[in-house]
């Protein structure tokens, strides 16, 4: 159980933006630490997978967007001890300088050349100094600081076996989560908690307030014209999409993520916080199904990779799924079932990056994990006959990551090519 906690203080953490931009700020806030003169040069190197995520999504309480200018606003006002909220509290003026930075061309981006997904270099130079530091693995996993000809650290091999949560808990499987989330003691799930309380408010602030497409404050209005019926779905819909809008968007809120994901992070809890709703579960349900759909989605994500070809909010979505199966009707068979359901459901949503219409992507998700959980809750389960499902969902999982991990790199390959030459 100990090691559960473990990993859930481990994945459940703050953030404050989309993270990858947020990582590229990190790794360039740091190298700002070791500068004592004037920066000449802003140079950043990153994977085909953070450049599609930090290319044109919100920062928070900023007007500009892009790679430039987050590795500029980083080296202006980044708080490194901060972490993946290093941007907490820049302000107009902070946004102007960084601004300028990118018009006289300090910076430069291109695409590391490396297998590696989360791959982050920023190297910053002055009249007599050159600063490298090396961001890897995890988003604050800084794994390579060099000064001039000094290494400082070097860890850039450790990463591998560090993002590998299962090489820490090879015992982990559906069936172990299910025990620990009906037997952990509730007054252990503080940060579980802390995670809907989050959340929630940056989703009522989505509902409340026009940010980017306006997905979940246009569903959740069209429910009170009539037009969409104010049911558990559309409601878990507009509720968890309205998180999105403003998260894409730039709201200085802050979120729980979920494996290094705030989006992933929101539609993990809140189409469970509003299925609860619905089903007048009380707080002590909601808390253990919610911490159900986090350790999911972390067990999903540990085989599946922090980023993908594959949109990461699949894997929320089946998660999220078994969690409200688990409040319709407490069975382990049936929590598998959906689980099953929302995979063969939603497998093949791509990863086009960050951005505003994530939104949309996160209201699909969790449209199909209501679908999903309903079926399963009347008993009925994609068949193994049927593409990739298999009769074990630790089979149907291990599948489902296997269609992410080896398309990933030939997909990413053309969806980056589609999204930097598509305005040349």
């Amino acid at each position: 159980m100990e090691k559960i906690f473990s990993l859930l203080e481990k994945e459940l953490v703050v953030a404050l933006g989309c993270t990858e931009p947020v990582a590229i700020a990190l790794a360039a806030a740091t190298a700002k630490m070791y500068i004592k003169e004037k920066i000449t040069s802003i140079s950043v190197s990153a994977s085909g997978n953070v450049i599609k995520n930090a290319l044109s999504v919100g920062i928070p309480g900023m007007s500009f967007t892009g790679i430039d200018f987050t590795a500029a606003l980083g080296v202006i006002a980044g708080d490194p001890s901060k972490k993946l909220q290093v941007l907490e509290g820049v302000t107009k003026t902070d946004e102007e300088r960084a601004i300028q930075i990118v018009r006289e061309r300090l910076v430069t981006v291109k695409t590391a050349d490396t297998p590696e997904k989360l791959y982050i270099e920023v190297e910053l130079k002055s009249a007599s100094e050159t600063v490298k530091v090396v961001i890897s693995g995890e988003h604050t996993n800084i794994s390579y600081i060099s000064y001039m000809d000094e290494i400082l650290l070097d860890q850039s091999d450790a990463h591998l076996s560090a993002n590998n949560t299962l090489e820490k808990f090879p015992e982990l499987s559906v069936d172990d989560i299910y025990s620990f989330i009906t037997s952990v003691p509730i007054h252990r799930l503080d940060l579980v908690k802390k995670s809907v309380s989050l959340n929630r408010a940056i989703c009522e602030e989505g509902l409340s307030n026009d940010y980017g497409l306006k997905v979940g404050k246009t569903l959740y209005e069209q429910t009170q014209k009539g037009f969409l019926s104010n049911d558990l779905a559309t409601y878990s819909m507009a509720f968890s999409a309205a998180g999105s809008d403003a998260r894409m968007a730039g709201s200085t809120m802050p979120v729980m993520a979920n494996s290094g994901s705030g989006n992933q992070g929101i539609a993990v809890t809140m189409p469970v916080v509003a299925a609860a709703e619905k089903i007048g579960a009380d707080e002590e349900k909601m808390l253990r199904a919610v911490t159900l759909s986090h350790l999911l989605s972390i067990y999903m994500k540990s085989k599946f990779g922090r980023l993908s070809a594959l949109c990461g909010v699949t894997v929320a979505g089946a998660s999220a799924s078994a969690a409200i199966t688990y409040l319709l009707d407490d069975d382990l068979f049936k929590i598998k079932s959906a689980i099953q359901n929302t995979l063969g459901n939603v497998s093949g949503m791509v990863c086009d990056g960050a951005k505003a219409g994530c939104a949309m992507k996160v209201a699909t998700c969790s449209s199909a994990a209501v679908q999903s959980a309903l079926l399963a809750s009347q008993g009925l389960c994609i068949p193994s006959t049927n593409g990739f499902i298999e009769e074990d969902v630790e089979k149907t999982i291990e599948n489902f990551c296997r269609l992410g991990n080896e398309t990933s790199r030939t997909t990413d390959q053309v969806l980056l090519d589609m999204m930097v030459n598509k305005n040349k």
